[in-house]
């Protein structure tokens, strides 16, 4: 099974995939997927849409985690994150892809044990977790894995408890 974990962002959308066999996570990809801040919004989700579809058709995964969206003092953010969340949303449904939610602290406990760790403690764990050999970079990829990492463990523990 391929879950497919999602930092959603508007000028940087994080993504991580692994591959679940049992209690089993493996890596397989990491990376992000950038718009440019001097394109107008329409041109910046069309591109989210677009290079975001194929990576999902790349790898099609099974199952969609993501980041839930929180209120942040910074509405604007707040917004752009929203949209580049619909983007996601929209894929996942054309495509009959479950999604999964979990906010910060959860991604951040399921990690490391500790819902009020650092994005570098998270990189830490993840690195040490996935047997990479480096941290996963840029953050916004550390974040896709964590958060995929996050939804794998709330996955086999539900399966566990069922």
């Amino acid at each position: 099974m391929i879950i497919f974990g999602v930092d959603p962002g508007f000028g940087i959308l994080g993504y991580g995939v692994l591959s679940v066999s049992g209690n089993s996570f493996q890596h397989v990809s990491h990376g992000t997927i950038q718009t440019e801040k001097q394109q107008n919004i329409a041109l910046r989700l069309k591109v989210l849409y677009e290079e975001l579809s194929n990576v999902i058709d790349n790898f099609k995964p099974s199952e969609i985690a993501m980041e839930k969206l929180f209120f942040s003092r910074n509405i604007t953010t707040a917004i752009s994150v929203g949209e580049a969340r619909g983007i996601v949303l929209l894929l996942a449904a054309q495509r009959n892809i479950p999604v999964f939610e979990y906010t910060p602290h959860e991604i951040k406990k399921a990690v490391t044990g500790s819902g009020k760790a650092s994005k570098k403690d998270v990189q830490q764990v993840i690195k040490i977790l996935l047997n990479l050999k480096e941290l996963p970079k840029p953050d916004d990829a550390a974040d896709g894995l964590a958060i995929a990492w996050c939804h794998c463990a709330v996955r086999n523990i539900t399966r566990r408890f069922s």
